[in-house]
C-alpha cells in the first residue's frame, strides 16, 4: 500500500494489484481477459498507453505488449467477435460442416495495417456470403498460433477456403467479385445441370438410377446464382439439381408445360411422377431459409429404394419413445417389367396414405440378398414375387420388429384392404409387430467403383501439387525441393557411376565369339554359386565385440534397418570357454552382412537383460524382488538376437547337459578352425565342455533366425545401458 510503503513503485504496484483483484471477481471481466489479454477499462489503457509511449521515444525500446496497443480488444471489430474460431472447434465443427457448406476464413492479428485495409470488403463480402449459406470464420494468430499452423498461414493478413475437409489459398486481390468468385470455385462444377427442352425428360427420369428427387430452379438470369449453387451442395446427397435459363431459346416448351412464370423466381421438386412436381414454391427474392425449408421437406421419393445403411437409417430411424415411433413398411421386389404392375399398385398406396409416423419403401431383393432372407425366412412361396413386410428399428446393431403379410403383394385391391387393416391395427396395437431378428447392414449400391474412386484422388492430389508448386510460400516449398533435390542428386550420381564403369570396360578388347559364350557360361555359374553361397565367410575370424553404454546406441538403438545383432550372455568366469565355442557356432553365418556379433558382460548388466526378459515370459523365467534366489539365476550362454529397428529380440536358451542329440563342441573341434579368433586360452577341461555345451545347437537355431521361423518378443524401446 503507498501509505506504508513508501517505494516510489508501490503505487503502480497497488493499482495493478486492485486492477487485478476486479478483473478476476467478475465473470465477465476475466472471460474478456482470458480471450482478449485485456479487461477493457479506459483508465489503466491511458495509462499503459502513456508508459509505453515515453519507453519508446526514450530509448526506442519495444515492449511485447506495445504491438497490441494500436489495435487491442477496445478497437478491435466487434462483427469479427462471432466468426471467432478456436483450435477444437475448428476440428470439430467446422471441418465436418465443410461438407455441407464451403468456408472462407481470414486470418489475421493485433499491429496488422493490411487487416485494416481489407476490413471494409471483409465486412460486406462474409455479411453477404452468410446470407447465402456460406460459413465465415476468423482466425486471431496472435491468440490461436496453433490453429494458424495448422491451416498453413504464416503471415497476416490470410485469405483461405475449406471445403470438403480442404483447405484452398486465395491469392488474387481482396475485392468483392474475386471473393465470391472464389466461393464459387470451390464448389464442384457438377452441382447444377443445365436444363432445356432437349434433355429435361431424360433429367427427370434419372429418379430410377440415382434414387433422388430432382429439382429444378426457373430464373431469367444468364448464370446459375450463387445461392442455389450453395443450396445443391448442401443437399446433394438426397437431391439432384437442375437449372433453367428462361430467356434462353429452347426453353419454351418446358415453361409452358409446367405454366413457368418467366418473371418470377420458380422451384420445383418432381419424384416418380415426372408430369407433375410434387412441391413447389415461388418467390421474388429467393431466400436461404425458404430454400432450406422447401428442400428438408422433399428430400426423399415417395417410395425411395433402400440402396445403403445410410438411408435405411434416415429413413427408418430407431425409436427413442413411445411418441416418436416410427413403422417403415417395405416393398422386398425385383425388376424388371414382371414386378413393375405390383410396385407401382404399391406406389399407388403410399402416396394415399402417407403419414409422419409412415414411411414407404421398396428394396430389390437380388441387390440385398442378407436383408430379404432375415425377413422372409427363404420361403419358398415368396420366391419369384413380391412381399410387403412391416418392420420397426429396435437398435443401431441391426435387432428390428416385423410382420410379414401373409401372401405374396400382388397389388390388389385385397392386398390393399389386407395392409390397411394392419396398419390401423398398427395404430392401438404395437404389439403387432411379433416377429423379431437382427439383419445386417445393407450394401452400398451406388458407391463407386475403387478405381474411380482412386481416380479422382489422384487428380485431387496432382491439383493440390500444382496448385502448390506456384502459390506456396517457400516455407511450404521447402520438403517438395529437397525430395526433388534429393532425388536428382541420386539420379545424377548413379550416372556418373555407371558412365565411369562403361567406360573402364570399354578399354578391354572384346573377346572372340568362342571365348565370350564361355566367359558368359562362367559368369551364370558364379552368380548361382555366389547366390547359393550368400553366407560364406568373407572372413577368416569372427569378430565379436563387447556390448557397452559406448557403442550401445550405434550397434543397437540406431542399428540399420534389416541388420540385426546377436549377443551372447557370458560372465568373466565363462567368457572364454563361450566365447570360443559362440565363435565355433556362428562362423558360418559371418557372410551375412545384416549380422553383428556381440556379447554382453552379466556381472555389469544384469538388470538389462532381466528387463529384456520381462517381455519373454512364456521363454525365460521372471525374476522377481521377493525371490531370494532371483540374484543367482544363470544367464549364461542366453543369446539375443536383437532388432533395433523394429524393437523386437529372439532367445535362444542355453542346452542343458542333460539333453542328447549331436556331440557338445570340444576344443579339438575349435583348434580345427585355424582362422577363427578368440581372446584369451584353450581349455580341454570337464567345466570347460559342460560350458560350452550350452551353446550345442546354437547353428541350428541361427538357421531358423534367418528363415524368419523363430518367435519375436517385441518391447515398446530399448532400455538404457547403463
Amino acid at each position: 500500500h503507498p501509505d506504508k510503503n513508501k517505494d516510489p513503485g508501490a503505487e503502480d504496484k497497488f493499482i495493478q494489484i486492485s486492477k487485478a483483484y476486479e478483473i478476476l471477481s467478475n465473470e465477465e471481466k476475466r472471460a474478456n481477459f482470458d480471450r482478449y489479454g485485456d479487461a477493457g477499462e479506459s483508465q489503466g489503457f491511458s495509462q499503459q498507453q502513456h508508459r509505453q509511449f515515453h519507453r519508446f521515444h526514450d530509448g526506442f525500446y519495444f515492449d511485447e505488449s506495445f504491438f497490441h496497443f494500436p489495435f487491442n480488444s477496445e478497437r478491435r471489430d466487434t462483427s469479427d467477435e462471432k466468426y471467432l474460431l478456436h483450435f477444437s472447434h475448428y476440428i470439430n465443427e467446422i471441418v465436418p460442416d465443410s461438407f455441407k457448406k464451403p468456408y472462407l476464413i481470414k486470418i489475421t492479428s493485433d499491429w496488422c495495417f493490411s487487416c485494416i485495409h481489407i476490413e471494409p470488403v471483409w465486412k460486406e463480402v462474409a455479411q453477404e456470403l452468410e446470407a447465402l449459406g456460406a460459413g465465415i470464420g476468423v482466425v486471431h494468430a496472435g491468440y490461436e498460433r496453433r490453429l494458424a499452423h495448422h491451416l498453413g498461414a504464416h503471415s497476416t493478413p490470410t485469405l483461405l477456403g475449406l471445403i470438403n475437409g480442404k483447405i484452398t489459398f486465395f491469392h488474387n486481390a481482396v475485392v468483392r467479385e474475386n471473393l465470391r468468385q472464389f466461393v464459387e470455385n470451390l464448389l464442384p462444377g457438377n452441382l447444377v445441370e443445365k436444363i432445356t427442352d432437349k434433355n429435361y425428360i431424360r433429367f427427370l427420369s434419372d429418379w430410377r438410377k440415382d434414387n433422388k428427387p430432382h429439382v429444378l430452379l426457373f430464373d431469367h438470369m444468364p448464370v446459375v446464382p450463387l445461392l442455389y449453387k450453395l443450396a445443391a451442395f448442401a443437399y446433394r446427397d438426397h437431391l439432384s439439381f437442375g437449372y433453367v435459363y428462361v430467356g434462353l431459346r429452347g426453353t419454351e416448351e418446358l415453361s409452358s408445360q409446367y405454366n413457368i412464370n418467366v418473371y418470377t423466381p420458380t422451384m420445383m421438386v418432381f419424384k416418380e411422377n415426372i408430369d407433375r412436381p410434387a412441391d413447389v414454391v415461388q418467390a421474388r427474392e429467393m431466400k436461404k431459409q425458404l430454400i432450406d425449408d422447401f428442400l428438408s421437406q422433399n428430400k426423399f421419393l415417395m417410395v425411395a429404394r433402400l440402396t445403403s445403411q445410410r438411408l435405411f437409417q434416415e429413413l427408418c430411424p430407431v425409436k427413442k419413445s413411445h411418441r416418436q415411433r416410427k413403422h417403415c413398411v417395405v416393398l422386398l421386389t425385383g425388376e424388371g417389367e414382371k414386378f413393375a404392375e405390383a410396385y407401382e399398385a404399391f406406389l399407388t398406396f403410399a402416396v394415399a396414405n402417407t403419414k409422419d409416423t409412415l414411411k414407404f419403401v421398396h428394396i430389390y431383393s437380388d441387390r440385398q440378398p442378407e436383408f430379404a432372407d432375415a425377413l422372409l425366412m427363404d420361403e419358398e412361396k415368396y420366391h419369384g414375387k413380391s412381399a410387403v413386410v412391416i418392420l420397426e428399428r429396435r437398435n443401431n446393431a441391426g435387432k428390428i420388429a416385423y410382420k410379414a403379410l401373409e401372401e405374396p403383394w400382388q397389388g390388389s385391391k385385397e392386398d390393399n384392404f389386407i395392409l390397411l387393416d394392419l396398419l390401423d391395427q398398427l395404430r392401438t396395437d404395437p404389439g403387432l409387430l411379433s416377429s423379431e431378428t437382427v439383419v445386417a447392414d445393407l450394401n452400398d449400391e451406388l458407391a463407386p467403383m475403387f478405381l474411380i474412386r482412386w481416380f479422382y484422388s489422384t487428380l485431387d492430389y496432382i491439383s493440390d501439387c500444382w496448385d502448390s508448386l506456384f502459390h506456396s510460400n517457400w516455407r511450404e516449398m521447402m520438403p517438395l525441393l529437397s525430395l526433388l533435390f534429393s532425388a536428382l542428386f541420386i539420379l545424377f550420381g548413379t550416372v556418373i557411376v555407371q558412365a565411369f564403369s562403361d567406360s573402364s570396360d570399354t578399354r578391354e578388347a572384346p573377346p572372340s565369339g568362342k571365348e565370350e559364350t564361355a566367359a558368359k557360361t562362367e559368369k551364370n555359374d558364379a552368380s548361382f554359386s555366389k547366390e547359393s553361397n550368400s553366407r560364406i565367410p568373407k572372413k577368416g575370424f569372427v569378430e565379436v565385440t563387447e556390448l557397452t553404454d559406448i557403442n550401445y546406441t550405434s550397434n543397437l538403438v540406431r542399428l540399420r534397418p534389416g541388420h540385426m545383432n546377436v549377443v551372447l550372455i557370458l560372465s568373466n568366469s565363462t567368457k572364454t570357454p563361450l566365447l570360443q565355442k559362440f565363435a565355433l557356432e556362428v562362423y558360418t553365418f559371418t557372410g551375412s552382412s545384416s549380422l553383428h556379433f556381440s556379447f554382453l558382460s552379466l556381472d555389469k548388466h544384469r538388470e538389462w537383460l532381466e528387463y529384456l526378459l520381462e517381455f519373454a515370459q512364456d521363454a525365460a523365467p521372471i525374476p522377481n524382488q521377493y525371490d531370494k534366489h532371483f540374484l543367482e539365476r544363470d544367464y549364461t550362454g542366453y543369446v539375443l538376437a536383437l532388432n533395433g529397428h523394429k524393437k523386437y529380440f529372439c532367445l535362444f536358451k542355453p542346452h542343458r547337459s542333460g539333453d542328447e542329440g549331436g556331440t557338445p563342441g570340444s576344443c579339438e573341434d575349435y583348434n580345427a578352425l585355424q582362422h577363427a579368433e578368440t581372446r584369451g586360452k584353450s581349455s580341454c577341461s570337464p567345466g570347460s565342455r559342460s560350458i560350452k555345451n550350452k551353446l550345442h545347437k546354437l547353428s541350428f537355431w541361427m538357421e531358423r533366425l534367418l528363415e524368419g521361423s523363430l518367435q519375436r518378443f517385441y518391447i515398446p524401446s530399448w532400455p538404457t545401458l547403463d
